[in-house]
């Protein structure tokens, strides 16, 4: 693990694998890098160096209560000073959910650092109305109910992490932390800008591999095809569910290690895949 400051704030990272074909993969919200450490080995086994970050009020990095501190922006400054600190001059973004806006953000930020991304369930225009059935009551008991939050952290942070499956030990970190920095998370982003506007995503021109999945609400399927559409050189790829890629990766990790293998490639002999 290695970590760097931005700002006045630490962020937490592991590195997988060496080598100069770097990725970068980006969690969800309230997870942490742990959700993506088998997808993190299993690139790294496929000759990527593969780097996990803690985006600032998640994990192990910083977490301050602070609202002003967390925005999408914000959050897609963070992983261009990743690269920054590790001295590289682009990477192949990937991103679940918040991770996945993150990555839209960083893309439209500098997109001379974005080699191509990976979008799995990006939250877009058609997910507003799950977002507020399903985040309003989580935002609440964040709030109103913070005291009987803190308990409920501090019963969850005496489980045994070895004990658990990693899948289930990764839901548990949503009540293991502090409530009061997840509730500041929760309203900076809400109250801000969740995702760059549709004239700047349709400017993207790194290669895309779009992943959604039916029967989501706060990840519509019509959001990644939306956005497939929108993006000048983007691929759709269905999921057959929420959860395949963290209980049964194996088609999901091939298809995107071949697309990272491509995205490597020289530059004409890339087109000349992605056109086969």
């Amino acid at each position: 693990m290695g970590s760097l400051v931005v700002g006045d704030q630490r962020l937490a990272y592991t590195e997988y694998g060496s080598g100069p074909k770097l990725a970068v993969l980006l969690h969800g919200l309230l997870f942490n890098q742990r959700m993506h450490a088998a997808l993190a080995q299993a690139l790294a086994e496929r000759g990527h160096r593969v780097v996990t970050l803690d985006l600032l009020g998640h994990g192990d990095s910083d977490r301050p209560a602070d609202k002003w501190r967390y925005s999408m922006p914000a959050f897609g400054a963070q992983v261009i000073a990743l690269l920054d600190e590790l001295d590289a001059d682009e990477a192949v973004l990937l991103g679940t959910s918040l991770g996945a806006n993150v990555a839209l953000e960083a893309a439209v930020r500098s997109p001379e650092r974005v080699r191509a991304l990976v979008v799995e369930m990006p939250v877009l225009d058609h997910a507003l109305i799950g977002c507020a059935i399903f985040f309003t009551p989580v935002m609440i008991a964040l709030t109103a109910g913070e005291p009987a939050m803190r308990g409920l952290s501090r019963l969850t942070r005496l489980v045994p992490r070895r004990r658990l499956p990693w899948q289930a030990d990764i839901l548990l970190d949503w009540v293991r932390q502090d409530p009061a920095p997840s509730a500041a998370v929760f309203q900076g982003l809400f109250f801000g800008r969740t995702a760059p506007p549709r004239e700047e995503r349709a400017a993207i021109e790194a290669p895309t591999l779009v992943i959604g999945h039916q029967y989501d609400i706060v990840h519509p399927f019509s959001d990644a095809g939306m956005l497939a559409e929108e993006l000048p050189h983007a691929e759709l790829m269905q999921a057959h569910s929420l959860i395949e890629l963290r209980v049964a990766p194996k088609r999901l990790t091939n298809e995107i290690g071949r697309f990272l293998d491509e995205c490597w490639l020289p530059r004409a002999a890339n087109v000349r895949a992605r056109a086969s």
